[in-house]
């Protein structure tokens, strides 16, 4: 699987620490930054990248970090396609794939400590999109808010 990451300076460390752990697993893994910690650095900018590359069918998986882990999923669900959400227990991280088709995890660096993180992206990384028949009715409304939103955007005129 195509794994792409990133992290704020809030999520910084811990992402740094969960860098190794993917590399062991044997996924493919894209770090799109933060490179160095930059305490003025913005966790949209690292969330629509990470975004933009599940978007874009350039990783299959996406993982943020910031502070919280809010932040970045409000960011990354911006992104049309992206299903993005905190979660910071192990049922949520499976679950949200399975039954939510969830495609970005977010995490909070200054919540979780690395343990839990692994577990988490364990978590959410075996997990496979059941595709049961309420599953799939629920993922098809999500993507016709989607265009729905799309379609909106598109009338807005600006004089």
């Amino acid at each position: 699987m195509r794994i792409a990451i990133a992290a704020d300076h809030a999520g910084f460390s811990l992402k740094q620490e969960l860098l190794p752990f993917l590399k062991d697993t044997g996924h493919q893994i894209a770090d799109l930054g933060a490179y160095q910690y930059d305490g003025l650095d913005d966790y949209p900018d690292f969330a629509k990248a990470v975004a933009d590359a599940v978007a874009m069918g350039k990783a299959d998986r996406g993982i943020v970090v910031c502070g919280s882990g809010v932040g970045a999923g409000i960011a990354a669900s911006k992104v049309m396609g992206v299903r993005a959400s905190v979660c910071h227990d192990t049922y949520s991280a499976h679950q949200g794939v399975e039954h939510d088709d969830m495609n970005v995890l977010c995490l909070g660096g200054r919540i979780v400590g690395i343990e839990v993180a692994r577990e988490l992206v364990t978590a959410f990384l075996t997990a496979q999109f059941t595709g049961e028949d309420r599953h799939q009715r629920r993922l098809n409304k999500l993507k016709a808010i989607e265009q729905e939103a799309l379609r909106a955007s598109q009338r807005v005129r600006i004089d």
